[in-house]
């Protein structure tokens, strides 16, 4: 038998996860701002060095990714927090720039940039439908998520090396499988107090939709780029 005093607890929890929830979605509309203004910018910019040098410009993208990320994790409980997140968002967008010049090279290019995007909305919504209203506990996945992001990691950064098509191709269909687990994962864990910030909650899904868009976006040009 539940008491009063139970009952208003459980409703209290609730409130402040289904808070937390539609915060992290509101943040996650706000983002999508500065990564066109940056993916925008990065069209124009030239990435040479980046092609020249690909595990130099890696490392690079690396430092700069996780130097953000570690702001935004320090910041996370005040509205810097928010600015940084933005910041991260906006370089992120820029980091799209090589994959999108790229993409626009081909025949059909912003055609395929048009259905990445509306493949990773597709994939999420659909995910974040599921995971929302069958309120079912993913945590379970955590570890096998784990082991298969550092798989995939080292698997990238040897690719960087032997170059392989088919490798790299086979990357990307495991990565857009994995990312999309994640936001399953993520979600769940808003849903039953595993995260209980925005900000922090933000930036998981954040890095999931843009993981499963370049790696989506990379899929299309391999199997339907028209070249010239």
């Amino acid at each position: 038998m539940q008491y009063p005093n139970q009952f208003a607890t459980t409703s209290v929890l609730v409130t402040e996860q289904n808070k937390v929830l539609r915060n992290t979605y509101m943040m996650l509309a706000l983002t999508m701002i500065p990564t066109i203004i940056g993916a925008v910018a990065g069209t124009s910019m030239n990435f040479s060095f980046m092609a020249q040098h690909p595990m130099i410009g890696a490392l690079l993208m690396f430092g700069a990714m996780m130097g953000l990320l570690f702001a935004v994790t320090a910041l996370r409980n005040s509205i810097w927090g928010v600015v940084a997140l933005l910041a991260f968002t906006f370089v992120a967008g820029i980091f799209l720039g090589p994959i999108l010049q790229a993409a626009l090279h081909l025949r059909n290019g912003a055609q395929l940039i048009g259905m990445a995007a509306g493949g990773t909305g597709l994939i999420f919504f659909s995910l974040a439908t599921i995971a929302t209203v069958t309120k079912k506990d993913f945590s379970f996945m955590s570890k096998f998520l784990f082991i298969g992001l550092i798989l995939l990691v080292v698997a990238s950064l040897a690719n960087i090396f032997f170059a392989i098509p088919v490798l790299s191709l086979t990357i990307s269909a495991i990565a857009v499988l994995i990312f999309s687990a994640y936001i399953l994962f993520d979600i769940s864990q808003i849903i039953h107090g595993g995260e209980t910030n925005y900000v922090m909650a933000t930036m998981a899904l954040y890095l999931d939709i843009y993981n499963i868009f370049v790696n989506l976006l990379s899929l299309l040009m391999a199997f339907s780029g028209e070249r010239d």
